[in-house]
C-alpha cells in the first residue's frame, strides 16, 4: 500500500444504466505512484469507471474526488486516450496538428494556438519520439505511430494523470509490447490508469490490478490468484507467470 496521499478516491460508488447496475459499491484509491490496470469481462464496468473519473457520468450514490475536487472540476488534470479514435487516412492532418488538439481545453473555439500551446505539443512529441514525424500526415503512419500520437495529444495538456481505455486493442503483439514499455517509461513521472482486456500481457508492466465485474477489488500484481480471476470472469481461467521489476 502506498504511503502517499490518494489523488483519486472512490467511496461506495454505484452507477446504473437504467435499472442495470454497472458499478456497485466501488471503494478504492489511486495514488501518485500508481500504474493501475483495470481488468474484467465485457460489460463488467471497466469503461464506466473511467467515465466516472472523467466526469462524463455522475454516481447514483457514493462520492468520488480527483485531486480533492469533483471529477468535472478536475478533469483538465487528466490526459485521456479513448478506446477508439478513427482517422480518415485521406484527411490531410499532420501529427503536430493532432497533438495540438490536446490543448483545446486551454483555448476558446476559433482562437489560434499560442506559442505556449505549440511548445507543449513539441515537448509531448519529443517525449514520444514523434518530433521527426511532426509534419507527416496521419494516413502515412504505422499503427504504433498512431498510438503514440494519441498519447502525445493526451500529454500535450500537461496532465497530472494519464488514463487510457484499451489503448492496444487495434495493434499487434509486437507493437503492444513496445507500447507498454513506453508507458512504463512515462510512469516514472506520471501516474497511469489503463483499461485492458489482457491481464496476462499488462501484468508484466503495471503495479496494481483493479478487477471489476460490477464489484471492484484492487490487488498488487503479485497477489493475483486463480480463484480471484475465476470469480471475476465467472469461469475457468489460465494463470500466467509475471516478471515485474517495478
Amino acid at each position: 500500500m502506498s504511503g502517499l496521499k490518494p489523488i483519486v478516491e472512490f467511496r461506495n460508488v454505484t452507477y446504473h444504466y437504467g435499472s442495470n447496475p454497472a458499478v456497485v459499491d466501488a471503494t478504492f484509491d489511486i495514488f501518485p505512484d500508481d500504474f493501475l490496470a483495470i481488468v474484467g469481462p465485457n460489460g463488467g464496468g471497466k469503461t464506466t469507471i473511467l467515465k466516472l473519473m472523467l466526469g462524463m457520468l455522475r454516481p447514483d450514490s457514493g462520492t468520488l474526488t480527483l485531486f480533492g475536487k469533483t471529477p468535472r472540476e478536475a478533469r483538465t488534470r487528466i490526459g485521456y486516450v479513448p478506446q477508439r479514435t478513427e482517422f480518415d487516412g485521406n484527411f490531410p492532418v499532420t501529427v503536430e496538428e493532432i497533438v495540438l488538439t490536446g490543448r483545446l481545453g486551454y483555448n476558446r473555439i476559433g482562437r489560434r494556438y499560442s506559442e505556449a500551446d505549440r511548445e507543449a505539443a513539441r515537448r509531448a512529441m519529443d517525449e514520444l519520439d514523434l518530433a521527426r514525424l511532426a509534419h507527416r500526415e496521419i494516413g502515412a503512419l504505422s499503427g504504433g505511430e498512431r498510438q503514440r500520437t494519441l498519447v502525445a495529444r493526451a500529454l500535450s495538456c500537461e496532465p497530472d494523470m494519464l488514463v487510457l481505455d484499451e489503448p492496444t486493442s487495434s495493434v499487434d503483439s509486437r507493437i503492444e509490447k513496445s507500447f507498454y514499455e513506453l508507458l512504463q517509461t512515462l510512469h516514472k513521472r506520471i501516474p497511469i490508469v489503463l483499461v485492458s482486456h489482457d491481464l496476462g500481457f499488462v501484468s508484466a508492466y503495471v503495479t496494481r490490478v483493479a478487477c471489476i465485474n460490477r464489484r471492484l477489488v484492487v490487488n498488487p500484481v503479485g497477489e493475483m490468484h486463480a480463484h480471484d480471476l475465476e470469480a471475476l470472469y465467472e469461469g475457468p481461467v489460465r494463470m500466467w507467470s509475471h516478471n515485474c521489476n517495478l
